[in-house]
């Protein structure tokens, strides 16, 4: 393996890591434990354990099967396919800016506590990858070249599944996104003073106002940074976002409450929600704009004064602007870059998985 990969560890900005960040802290809200940190041979396993079809019970899924990185680690599916051909029951989630979901706030219903429990449920769920924990020891030690790469991250050559969801927790964790052109404004000003004008379009700087309510200007905010938040745009909550009155056939966390994701690099993960009930951001826009569901427990930003859903009633030049504003969220370098891609050059078959035979497994750059 070719990559340099102190670049797993690259510093992040200013703007993530200051307590005077102008839309908060996004540090505060970094779930990575103490026991487990982000060490450049614990991400690249992570990595290569993320793409090998190994982790499937019959060699045919990764995790990146269904976490694409040009689609931002979502994806383009409205409901994944699993090592059998079966259908997963909600939309994936993308796993931009993983490391800034609150504890205890994993997957679109926040079953998992943390990411270290989250990364092995998809790999024993029956759907979706079918792989006994205890089997996938024995198969990963069959595999001639992961002790070392175990030895590298963790000292000796022991494979278990606790070291793989640390090495696991590890990649997504680095996975985080910071050179979109939202972010560039803070370059063209400072990171504490953000100069938007200098990068955005009018359109876009429309949007942005609409978005966040900054800066302030004729325009009210529409309130949508009170759920994606920080320069990260995550949430530290569950929300009810008034898709269904009636939750009952997926209540989500409980009650219909649903984990708000990243905005980041929103645009290239259609469909969205958690059912991939919408096939555009416009559709999500004109939910918003017009087709709030009544609910009980209602997220308050989306009641009236009068407790009743919120009708924005935007024009279409604001909702037109708003997604250009989202689409500045796109990072085309998190997009493409090698750090996080297939490290394997060509698809692993299952006769790649004894010690000795790996043509077509070898890893690549």
């Amino acid at each position: 393996m070719s990559h340099d990969y102190e670049a797993y560890l690259e510093a992040r900005p200013e703007y993530y890591t200051s307590q005077n960040s102008p839309f908060g802290n996004v540090d505060t809200q970094d779930n990575t434990p103490f026991a487990n940190p982000v060490k450049n041979n614990g991400a690249n396993l992570g990595r290569i354990l993320f793409y090998d079809v190994r982790l499937s019970a019959n060699n045919t899924k990764a995790c990146a099967s269904c976490h694409i990185q040009k689609h931002g680690f979502t994806d383009p599916e409205v409901f994944s396919t699993g090592f059998e051909g079966g259908k997963t029951g909600r939309h994936s989630m993308s796993l931009s800016n993983a490391t800034y979901y609150s504890p205890k706030s994993f997957f679109w219903d926040e079953r998992a506590a943390t990411l270290e429990d989250q990364v092995l449920m998809p790999i024993q769920d029956p759907v979706e990858m079918g792989m006994n924990l205890f089997d996938l020891e024995v198969k990963l030690a069959e595999t001639s070249f992961y002790a070392d790469l175990f030895t590298q991250a963790f000292g000796d050559e022991a494979i278990t599944s606790q070291r793989i969801s640390l090495a696991l927790a590890q990649f997504i964790r680095s996975m985080v996104t910071y050179q979109s052109k939202y972010d560039q404004a803070f370059v063209a000003g400072e990171w504490d003073n953000p100069n938007f004008e200098a990068v955005f379009t009018e359109q876009e700087m429309l949007g942005h106002k609409l978005f966040s309510g900054f800066p302030e200007g004729p325009r009210s905010s529409l309130g949508c940074i009170a759920c994606h938040q920080t320069s990260a745009h995550t949430s530290d909550r569950s929300h009810i976002n008034g898709l269904d009155a009636d939750t009952s056939s997926d209540p989500g966390a409980g009650g219909g409450f649903f984990k708000s994701p990243s905005l980041r690099n929103i645009a290239v993960g259609a469909p969205y929600m958690h059912d991939g009930r919408f096939a555009t951001l416009m559709d999500v826009v004109e939910f918003y704009n017009s087709g709030v569901q009544a609910h009980p427990n209602l997220s308050p930003d989306l009641r009236d004064s009068r407790g009743r859903p919120v009708r924005f009633n935007l024009s279409q030049e604001d909702k037109e602007a708003l997604v250009a504003f989202m689409e500045t969220l796109t990072d085309e370098t998190f997009l493409t870059n090698p750090i996080f891609a297939n490290p394997f050059p060509e698809p692993v078959s299952e006769s790649d998985n004894d010690t000795d035979s790996a043509e077509g497994a070898e890893l690549g750059n």
